[in-house]
Formats: C-alpha cells, structure tokens, sequence
C-alpha cells in the first residue's frame, strides 16, 4: 500500500457540507493501489463512554468517483443531520494490507488508534452558514455570450462618428460597428429559438472603446449602446422568457478619461483620487519601451496598458464606490449575475465584501469571475461562486482539436481540476471554449463544422454550465483578438444552418438532461490506440451514454437510438460512428 499516497483534509473539498441534510466526504489514494475504504464515523458525545466500539462499528463505503494517472478520489454521501461528526478511514490495500488513517497519520487496524477519539478528524459541528452555497438556477441555465457593440445595430441614432457599414471590414482594434443593447433586444427572438436561457454581456458602461473595458463611467451605459431604459427594457423582455442575465464588471481597473484619473493627472498628491490607484511616483506618466505592448509606467495598470489604471480596492473610498455600482445595476435593472474581469488581480478582502453586500441584496445573484488559473482560494464560499472554466477548456482543445494529449491525459487533467472543488462549485462552472478574448473555435478546428459539433457535444457533457459564444450558431470564424470579435452575420444566406439546427438540438439536450449531468459522477472509459472515449453518468434509474469516436475507423456499438448524434449511421441494427463522430444516447433500468 502506497501510504504517502493518501491524502485527506477537513473542512476543504474533501470534506464539505454539501446540502443543509448531506455531508461529502472525499479520499485520495494512489492509483489502482486500493481495493476498499470504509468511512468509522458517529458523534462522539451520541457514542459517550465505550462510544469507540460503536463508532467502529458504524462504517459506510466509499466508491471511486474520479481517477487520475496518478490518483483515485473516493466519496461517500452521508447524511449531516447529527451536525457534530469524528471520523477516519478504514483502507484494504490490494496488497491485503489493511490499515487506519486518521488525523494523525497511518495505523495498522487495532487499539488503540481506533479507540482513542482524539485520532479522529472531526466537524465539531456542522453551521449551515458555512456551506458553500450556489444558485440553484445556474446549473440549469445555458449562456450566450454577447460582444455587444458586434451583435446587431439596433439604433442608428446613437451611431458613434465614424461607425463603420455593418461587417463591411474584418474588425480592427478601434473600429465602431454600431451594435448596442437595441440590437440585443431586436435579436431575442434569435437567442430564445436557440433555447438559451442566460444571456452573458460583455461591459456596457460609458467608455470609449469598443470594447468597454476602459470604463469611464459605471453609472451610466454608453451611449452608443443606450440608456438605462434601453437595459431595463433588455433585462424586463428577457426576464419574460425566462432568461436571466449578467453583466461584466470591471473593478480592477478603470480608464484613464474617467474623472478619477483625470484629477489624478491635473492635482498629483493633491487630487482626493490620489489614494485611489497604485502610483509609484508623481506626476503620473509612461513611456513606450522597445517590447510590444509594454510600457514603463509611474503606476499600476491592467498588463502594461497605460489607459487602465488599477483601482487599488484595499481603500475604503474605492470599496464603498465599487460595492455602490455593484448594488446599483441589481436595484435599477434587477440584473441576475455579474462577471468579475481579472478578478483574480483584485484582493480576496474586497470580494469577501463583494460577495456579502450582494448577497444580502439579491440572495440568488450569481457571481462569475475571470481567473485562468486555478482558482481554489477564490472559490471557499465567501467570494464568487464560480470562474469561467478556461482550465476545463484548455484540456479539451489540447486533446480534441490541438492533438496534443491522449485521451486519457485529458481526463486526467479535468478529473484533477474536479476535485480541487466541492461538487456545488463544479455543477455552476462556466464551461466555454471560445470567448471575446480566444480564438473562435471554428477557427481553432480550421472549420471543421463535424469536429466542432463533437468538441461542443463533449463540452455539454460535463458538469457546469455551457456558454456558447454568440456567432458559434452559424459557424462563424475569427482568429485572435480582435478578429474574435467581429460582427454578427445576420444574412441567413451566410449561414450554416446544419449547425445552428445542432445548436438548438445541443442546447434542448443539455437543458432536458441537466440533472443527470449535474449531480452524477462520470464514468469514463478510453482507448488511446483507436482514440476513442466513452463516458456514462447515472442518476435516478437512468443512464446517459456518450461515444466519442476521434480515430480514423469507423465504430460500430449495439443499437440504439441517439439524443445526439454526428456521423452516424444504422447498419444491421447496430450504430456506427464514423471517425470524428459521436453518439449520445440514454438508458433507464
């Protein structure tokens, strides 16, 4: 038995309340190493006196619910109405070895480890109020994504000068195409027969970029998108269909023709804005330098882009304004969700603040964060709820389109990202593969429609909530930004109708068969030889099937009819999946 290998902690994603009644409690061992693990648990003032005998005797199984190359993970679900909780591992090794983990370290089975209370780890009691908590109505929700000033031209009143013929020119850096927030409303239509049910705007507020992550502003919606009318009426049309809505924050930095930054520049040390950013030295100033893209600047910044000065949040004037805007937009417009840009720049001290002023405002807003690292520290309960899912996104283009990894490697690093989280967190995950800042992914498959049918189908699959950027629907192209951000065709003659009739059927699927996909374990099988996955999820007496055939040969399984399916067909009443085709199907038992 690989001892070092076990790892568990308490009061982490290993051991988490994971609804008011049920209590998670996950194990990490070695690979293959285990053969069976018991969970000894009771409440030790229940078992008082000759309370180790019982305890002993009280044991539930655990199962493996995720593999690595490395590790199995091992859960068990158990019941938290008792609310003070000891307990320890029972481990039977495949060398038959048994032995006893517990708080202090690895013991053979026997007194007088298992008699002692005090090994034990423990939950001196269970407080609800700690639980990390998630808004029930993401896991079900699936997003589109919109780049607003690229979507649709609704009011050419409100044109900026120079606004551009719409999609007359592959879009540069400082152009203007007239998209604003009439054009989103003119278009619901479109999203609603698409079956989308939340609608993700990147920023709206005054700037006088097009992309609006300068913000000059947060009070106010650009004018070239609208009025807060104009929002009001998106969100109220919206909200009738059932769709939610959430709009991007930008509270790391602002920009410089914001009135903060320009008293900053007119009084150095003396404007009242003078504590409110990272300045190394006065009067502000930068310099081109000889990299790219990088100046020598007197101050903070977002990157090295010297219109962004970064707000520094630790100051209480800056919370009070920030926490100000945050409570504005939920209370005017009775918005569903923020999406907090380089929120991982920002300090954990402000998003506690965050998250419980908005909370106690709206108790099911939901908060998204931008963090393209492992996101752990963020995501303990007291800050945002979940991060766009660049780390899940990463794996699966590396193996399904880059051809980097096997298959196996894939689902290795996803199981490994799984489990640095508590279940509630991974089920409102938003899973992507493109955005206004990558690639589209009809670009990245060098248009491969049918391997960007399977890469999606595979991306719905997993636990979390899907976004598909807006344009993915006609097969839309663009390359790095800004050539991801270009105008919304909306000649139906340009269309790939075959893809968006896919859309809608992806996004129909993964509405009807959300539960199954949220609250199952995955059960994977691969053969890297042949390059083919296969994945099962069960819940509730079904089981939903997924064959991932991205080998050369053609597949043939025991037939069935699909939910979903590509490059398929029925031959002698089996189902063959062609080679980049897949097939997803259900059983009940």
């Amino acid at each position: 038995m690989n001892i070092a290998a076990l790892y568990h902690r308490s009061d982490s994603e290993f051991a988490y309340l994971y609804s008011p009644d049920k209590f998670h409690i996950r194990l990490r061992t070695a690979k293959d190493d285990i053969r069976e693990v018991s969970l000894v648990n009771g409440d030790p003032y229940r078992l008082w006196g000759e309370w180790h005998i019982d305890l002993f005797n009280e044991k539930l199984p655990m199962k493996i619910i995720a593999s690595t190359d490395a590790n199995d993970y091992w859960m068990v679900e158990m019941s938290a109405k008792h609310k003070r909780l000891h307990y320890s591992f029972l481990i039977v090794g495949n060398d038959g070895k048994e032995m006893f983990f517990c708080e202090k370290g690895v013991y053979p089975v026997r007194k007088p480890y298992i008699s002692n209370h005090n090994y034990y780890f423990r939950f001196p009691y269970l407080h609800e109020i700690d639980m990390i908590k998630t808004p029930d109505w993401v896991r079900n929700t699936v997003w589109y994504q919109i780049f607003p000033e690229r979507y649709r031209n609704g009011d050419v009143s409100n044109d900026p000068v120079g606004t551009l013929v719409w999609n007359s020119k592959e879009p540069k850096l400082n152009d203007f195409f007239g998209g604003d927030l009439q054009g989103i409303i003119d278009k619901l239509g479109h999203i609603k027969s698409l079956g989308f049910n939340g609608i993700y705007l990147c920023p709206i507020f005054k700037s006088p970029s097009n992309h609006k992550y300068d913000t000059t502003d947060y009070f106010e919606i650009d004018p070239a998108f609208g009025t807060k009318e104009t929002l009001k009426k998106l969100v109220n049309e919206c909200h009738k269909h059932g769709i939610k809505v959430m709009l991007d924050a930008v509270f790391n930095h602002i920009g410089d023709s914001s009135e903060q930054w320009r008293d900053i520049v007119k009084n150095g040390t003396a404007s009242k804005y003078a504590s409110w950013f990272h300045i190394k030295e006065f009067p502000v100033s930068y310099a081109e330098t000889d990299i790219v893209g990088v100046a020598d600047l007197t101050y903070d910044s977002f990157a090295f882009t010297h219109h962004m000065p970064k707000l520094n949040t630790a100051n209480p004037e800056v919370q009070e304004y920030l926490l100000s805007v945050a409570r504005f937009w939920i209370e005017e417009c009775e918005i569903d969700a923020w999406r907090l840009d380089v929120a991982n720049e920002v300090d954990h001290h402000f998003w506690k603040r965050f998250r419980k002023e908005i909370t106690d405002l709206k108790n099911e807003i939901f908060i998204l964060g931008e963090i393209w690292q492992s996101p752990q520290s963020w995501l303990r309960g007291d800050e945002i709820h979940a991060v766009m899912n660049y780390s899940l996104t990463e794996a699966i283009l590396e193996y399904f389109i880059r051809g980097n990894i096997s298959a196996s490697e894939m689902i290795t690093t996803m199981n490994r990202q799984f489990m640095l989280y508590a279940q509630q967190t991974n089920e409102v995950m938003l899973n992507l593969l493109d955005s206004h800042d990558t690639p589209r992914l009809m670009t990245v498959a060098n248009g491969n429609g049918e391997l960007v049918k399977s890469v999606l189908a595979f991306m719905f699959l997993q636990t979390g909530s899907p976004c598909i950027y807006y344009g993915t629907e006609i097969g839309m192209f663009g390359g790095e930004e800004p050539g991801c951000r270009g105008c919304m065709e909306w000649d139906e003659n340009k269309w790939d109708k075959d893809m968006y009739s896919f859309i809608a059927s992806l996004v129909a699927f993964r509405r009807k068969y959300s539960d199954i996909i949220s609250f199952s374990n995955t059960k994977w099988e691969t053969d890297d030889e042949r390059n083919i996955i296969k994945l099962e999820k069960e819940h509730n007496g079904s089981i939903l099937v997924g064959i991932f055939n991205n080998g050369t040969a053609d597949l043939k399984i025991a037939f069935e009819t699909p939910l979903l399916s590509s490059e398929t067909r029925i031959e002698k009443n089996n189902t063959v999946i062609g080679a980049g085709g897949f097939y997803i199907g259900i059983n009940n038992f």
